[in-house]
């Protein structure tokens, strides 16, 4: 857990540094440093269920086919 929560503020520190850089604005560097990790954890969601059914359909056909043969 801790190494976990070491990278999430060593990307937080990363996102606001790179966004500043390129933009100046502490307010937009601020913005973005909170608003990019909610979106990259709803699409982590929404990539976690595509996944899990991708290897549920997998499986599924892997037994069918053993199944048959």
């Amino acid at each position: 857990m801790a190494k976990s929560a070491s990278f999430g503020v060593m990307h937080l520190g990363i996102a606001f540094g790179v966004t500043y850089a390129l933009t100046g604005n502490l307010a937009v560097a601020g913005a973005v440093t909170v608003v990019e990790p909610v979106c990259n954890t709803v699409a982590h969601y929404f990539f976690d269920r595509w996944w899990e059914a991708r290897h549920a359909r997998g499986a599924a056909a892997a037994t069918a086919l053993a199944a048959a043969g």
